[in-house]
């Protein structure tokens, strides 16, 4: 009898072992996809290389990983296919059919970058299209022109040829200030996202510290909230802060028109401090 009971405590035993070791295995998929981050094994340079490594998708372990990042089961996928645009918010444009015939675009911006601290430039356009894109009331537009030096300084300034946001009234500070936080949300999204046929809806940061590079993908709407996160204000330096995006002019360009655009940038690699 008390071997009998002995068998079956074995046998319950294992049973739990089991149990226990299948729940284990199914809870760590999901958050390997949750995550989207690992070490490429193969490797790439740029923009053309990650295309060429979607198109290859069945002979690539990276392809297939950024493919489960993304949110498929590789084994329901029929085809994919793979093209980079010219002049849009994505710089990879994937197509994924599956089995079942349903087609579906994904625009993938995408972040190389080298060092942890290192800033990547997101979006540069002139001042003119920037107030057009969102609505900027006309004393802004003012402040900005001197920002950027369309027009020329007043007063004393630390550069000649345009001023610092910190050189401006305070009212004019708190003006520029509340218009950004007022309309943060908008202009983070069209900043990383975009828009129309050229919008990307996958946030992708390729990061090589070392002799291996490192990849993370999230989706655009992680980001611009990750992005976005802070307050608006205004630096020492006297630029302007938007969350962990920075305002600044473009400067450069050997004295140049194109020194006055009005550029945006970040650092990618915080990308990889998100949960």
């Amino acid at each position: 009898m008390r071997s009998r009971i002995r068998k079956i405590g074995r046998v319950a035993t294992l049973f739990i072992l089991l149990l226990l070791a299948a729940i284990s295995a199914s809870a760590q998929v999901p958050a390997a996809v949750e995550r989207g981050s690992a070490t490429a094994k193969g490797g790439f340079r740029n923009e053309n290389d990650i295309r060429d490594k979607f198109i290859n998708w069945r002979e690539d372990a990276d392809a297939r990983a950024w493919l489960t990042a993304i949110g498929y089961d590789t084994s329901t996928i029929k085809d994919v296919t793979a093209a980079k645009p010219s002049g849009e918010k994505a710089d990879v444009v994937v197509t994924v059919t599956k089995s079942d015939g349903v087609e579906r675009r994904h625009g993938i911006s995408i972040k190389l970058v080298s060092s942890s601290n290192g800033f990547n430039q997101i979006d540069k356009r002139w001042l003119r299209q920037y107030a057009k894109m969102w609505n900027m009331p006309s004393d802004i537009v003012v402040a900005l022109r001197l920002y950027v030096g369309e027009d020329p300084p007043v007063g004393k300034t630390r550069r000649p040829e345009r001023m610092f946001l910190t050189e401006m009234p305070k009212e004019t500070q708190t003006a520029v200030v509340e218009f950004f936080a007022a309309n943060k949300e908008r202009i983070v999204a069209d900043l990383l996202r975009g828009e129309g046929s050229g919008s990307a809806d996958i946030f992708m940061v390729a990061w090589k510290p070392g002799s291996e590079t490192r990849w993370k993908i999230v989706t655009t709407d992680e980001a611009i909230r990750f992005f976005g996160e802070g307050p608006v204000e205004i630096t020492r330096s006297g630029n302007l802060k938007i969350g962990r995006i920075t305002m600044q002019r473009k400067g450069g360009d050997g004295g140049r028109e194109t020194a006055k655009m009005l550029q945006f940038k970040m650092n990618p690699s915080l990308v990889f401090e998100m949960k």
